[in-house]
């Protein structure tokens, strides 16, 4: 199992794009943007995140399991219905549209192209290796769920 797997929780990780991002846009050149476009965009792309992040949360307490992405082989049930029948990641998609939405409100298309790192990490280093911790709790059930609905969306 490569050292990175699911050590860094997804919220700090989060954090640490978003603050490479802040960075990147501050040394590269950015776009000219109307501030009121940047504020609504990234309103609108942050509550919009933060609904599916706290739908997807609000369907696992409703199944009683564990919310904790460092240890998905405690999981007691696997969650498919509500948010989860359109995504299997919706906190990952709420995080996303936050980073999308703030590499808009920073008028940088390099802090943007930075949610593209976001991504492969986390299908690398959080889902891939939590989808193998639920197979091995949950067998074909996950195998079939993982054929029906897509990783993002």
């Amino acid at each position: 199992m490569p050292i990175l797997n699911l050590k860094i929780p997804p919220v700090l990780l989060v954090i640490i794009f978003a603050t490479l991002m802040w960075l990147a846009s501050t040394a590269l050149p950015q776009l000219q943007l109307p501030n009121t476009l940047k504020l609504i965009t990234f309103a609108a792309l942050t509550i919009t995140g933060a609904l599916i992040t706290l739908a997807g949360v609000l369907s696992f307490r409703q199944a009683n399991t564990t919310v904790n992405p460092t240890t998905p082989d405690a999981a007691s049930s696997l969650v498919t219905t509500g948010i989860y029948r359109y995504t299997r990641n919706p906190m990952y998609v709420g995080f996303l549209l936050f980073l999308i939405g703030w590499g808009l409100y920073l008028s940088s298309l390099y802090a943007l192209a930075l949610t593209a790192g976001f991504i492969g990490y986390m299908n690398r280093f959080q889902i891939k290796p939590e989808e193998q911790a639920l197979e091995s709790v949950f067998g074909a059930e996950v195998t079939s769920y993982k054929q029906r609905v897509r990783r993002w969306l």
